[in-house]
């Protein structure tokens, strides 16, 4: 059976961009019976980014709340923690004596705190970068190898990890065995990327985001200080280059967006404009928000769903890295 990992790094509160761009995906994926698929927070890579520990904690919950207030199916796929899977940890150390510090030199996000670094007048390369970041695709290099699996969700800024733990695993077998799958990045290329309140990508690191379950009163004050230009209403505008068109399109069926754009044809009010997606966001996320919000309340449920989650997730785990010890010779001393 096909195997497919997909991590939830549990840096903050979930925002529309996350929403369109992976979770929905990855939740009408949940339900397919004929991959085995895990879903996991990915806690112990917050640790890279966040040195807060009251946001990490709150982070894990409103995560793990958002996936399930949007119908996960926890039955059909294995929901756990990472920092519930002690071998992980284990297993990264292991990749990590065979990972070759070149390969890590050719990170993306250590190559981009190096270029920042080496444009301050002090020009220290290494101000900053702590191990985490540069070992970071290590660590997720184990979360995939040991559940051996094969296809990997992405976005484009990960298809060079994924390539990473490609190279990590065929060093590990050429060394002790034909133990690791070699994973493949399956990206979307229909995913969208959502434009923020300023015009840029939605991200968190440009505080430019929507919170995907944002009160009402809150989620309209944010729509209606999204950017846009200064054509009067009676002006045909260009939906193509409009968040606020953007947005709507990502949520809406075909037919509603063809409807809405013979509306910026005809020349729609900003405001009107503004108005209009507030309401039809609203209507769509309040269900889940409800959900969301009583989830919020139940926090040990939430944690035994995990739990359960992790318990499945080392039926899986605690067997193969007992494998692994074996293979890089540390097993019991009485044994041949």
């Amino acid at each position: 059976m096909e195997i497919t990992l997909t991590g939830i790094t549990t840096t903050g509160t979930p925002h529309l961009g996350n929403y369109v761009g992976a979770i929905l995906p990855a939740i009408e994926a949940s339900r397919r019976t004929d991959v085995r698929s895990f879903y996991f927070l990915a806690d112990y890579h917050a640790l890279v980014k966040c040195q807060d520990p009251a946001l990490v904690h709150r982070s894990r919950l409103e995560v793990a709340a958002t996936w399930l207030a949007l119908g996960l199916d926890v039955e059909n796929v294995i929901f756990y923690a990472q920092t519930d899977i002690p071998e992980i940890l284990e297993l990264t150390w292991m990749l990590t004596c065979v990972t070759a510090k070149g390969l890590m030199n050719r990170a993306h996000a250590y190559k981009a705190a190096v270029a920042e670094n080496m444009a301050d007048p002090d020009k220290d390369p290494d101000k900053g970068v702590t191990m985490g970041l540069f070992c970071y695709p290590i660590l997720m290099a184990a979360d995939i190898l040991m559940f051996k699996a094969s296809k990997i969700p992405v976005g484009k800024d990960q298809v060079q990890h994924l390539e990473m733990a490609r190279d990590i695993a065929a060093r590990f077998n050429y060394l002790y065995g034909e133990h690791f799958v070699l994973p493949e990045a399956v990206v979307d290329e229909r995913a969208a990327v959502l434009v923020g309140l300023d015009g840029r990508k939605m991200s968190k690191s440009y505080g430019n985001t929507i919170p995907l379950f944002e009160p009402e009163k809150a989620l309209r004050k944010l729509i209606m200080r999204i950017k846009t230009n200064s054509l009067p209403p009676e002006t045909p505008k260009d939906p193509a280059t409009c968040t606020l068109f953007q947005i709507y399109q990502a949520f809406a069926t075909v037919g509603e967006t063809a409807a809405l754009r013979e509306r910026y044809a005809q020349g729609i009010a900003w405001g009107e404009m503004k108005q209009l997606l507030f309401e039809y966001l609203n209507a769509r996320l309040s269900e889940p928000r409800q959900r969301y919000l009583e989830l919020l309340q139940e926090p040990d449920h939430i944690e035994q769903i995990l739990k359960r989650g992790a318990a499945r997730a080392r039926e899986y785990s605690a067997p193969f890295l007992q494998e692994l010890r074996r293979a890089v010779g540390i097993w019991p001393l009485g044994q041949g």
